[in-house]
């Protein structure tokens, strides 16, 4: 290997180093964000939910820039982040995982689904219709997203060729909208008045959630028309 080439492999691997380190501190500056606006949770709850919110900051940005580059060529600079975000935001969803199935679960397959022991019934009763079928959802989501931080890797791309490595993960977006219909779910329908223990006030953060999700739904419309648009023009000025 030549002067020249290591020295341009060695800025290439700084610059993936300093990415990293920018994309963590988001992270952390969005976890320290929500953890400070909600006091009056319970310490666990308030915890897991900021860690969520994290990684679900995170990969709004990683899904953001794509079409948002498409419609403001500006953007195009900070295309280089989606890796890295895109890491971080699963490894804080894993760990948001992890402390749902550890401090809410308590590792019980019954309670992920939603079953827990009624006394006066003598056995498991489901408690909240819904509830298993969100878990179901955003462990989904978490499982697509390990794949795709698994493959965030120049060696991948060269080995599943650029267009297989860009078909693979494409199934960002289908982290984000599963992983959003899990969240919604929790910010909108599990905690009713229909909940077998004490209410906490509705997070302030819900309606917010929904213009986040509408955001990049708008966006991914946008660029897909231009796209077109800008298809067709190339075809008429070649005819």
């Amino acid at each position: 290997m030549s002067q020249r080439t290591s020295s341009w492999a060695d800025r290439r691997r700084s610059r993936r180093i300093r990415r990293h380190v920018g994309a963590a501190a988001i992270g952390v500056v969005i976890f320290w964000f929500f953890w400070q606006s909600r006091p009056q949770w319970s310490p666990d709850m308030r915890f897991w939910k900021a860690v969520g919110d994290a990684a679900y900051g995170l990969l709004w940005l990683t899904v953001f820039l794509g079409p948002a580059a498409k419609l403001w060529p500006s953007l195009r600079r900070f295309l280089s982040w989606r890796r890295q975000l895109g890491i971080w935001s699963t490894i804080l969803a894993t760990f948001h995982a992890l402390l749902i199935i550890n401090g809410w679960a308590q590792w019980s397959v019954a309670r992920f689904f939603g079953y827990e022991f009624v006394p006066q019934l003598g056995r498991l009763a489901r408690m909240e219709p819904g509830f298993g079928l969100a878990n179901v959802l955003g462990l989904s989501a978490l499982f697509v997203a390990l794949v795709l931080a698994a493959t965030s890797s120049d060696r991948a791309l060269k080995a599943l060729s650029p267009k297989g490595w860009k078909f693979l993960h494409n199934g960002a977006y289908f982290v984000f909208y599963v992983g959003s219909i899990h969240a919604l779910y929790f910010l909108f329908i599990h905690y009713t008045l229909s909940f077998h223990k004490r209410i906490p006030e509705p997070d302030w953060f819900r309606f917010w959630m929904l213009g986040m999700v509408a955001t990049i739904a708008a966006v991914h419309v946008a660029s897909f028309v231009k796209t077109v648009q800008t298809f067709r023009s190339e075809a008429t000025s070649r005819a």
